[in-house]
């Protein structure tokens, strides 16, 4: 009977992975529309990278929870096939639902990434911009201010 509670929670653990995976999907879309705007704000980015990181934190807790669970009932799974069918047709069916979310996940990972690149990207010819300009005006400065001003000498190189 013990078993049998076992697979109950391992079945909730699967669900609750599933909301979690959906609650990724989600943030993944907002991090996209984010990368997307052009007038980002660099705190709301972080803020959705770390929701994000707390989901991921729970992911690995619940894949943690479920291998030890399913240490504990394995032998009696697999002796006992018949007996618990339905709850092992009703994992399967989950696992497979949260692998299709795990490739969703990844492909808007690398969709992610690439927009973040461009992002940096964009972000550092700003950068070089504005310090190229910077070397003008000071460049500038300093002639209005003949700082950089050099007297011409005429040098006889004859003795």
């Amino acid at each position: 009977m013990a078993d049998n509670q076992y697979i109950t929670i391992m079945l909730q653990s699967l669900h609750k992975k599933e909301k979690v995976l959906n609650s990724i999907i989600q943030i993944n879309k907002r991090q996209k529309e984010e990368l997307e705007n052009p007038s980002l704000d660099p705190d709301d980015f972080d803020k959705t990278v770390e929701e994000k990181s707390e989901l991921i934190e729970q992911l690995e807790l619940l894949d943690n929870g479920f291998e030890k669970l399913y240490e504990k009932v394995r032998e009696e799974l697999q002796t006992n096939k018949e007996l618990y069918k339905d709850e092992i047709l009703q994992m399967q069916g989950s696992i497979r639902a949260l692998a299709e979310k795990s490739m969703e996940i990844q492909a808007q990972e690398a969709r992610n990434k690439q927009l973040m690149e461009q992002k940096f990207a964009s972000v550092k010819k700003q950068v070089r911009e504005i310090r190229s300009s910077q070397k003008v005006v000071n460049q500038y400065y300093k002639n209005m201010m003949k700082k950089g001003y050099v007297e011409p000498h005429f040098l006889d190189n004859k003795k």
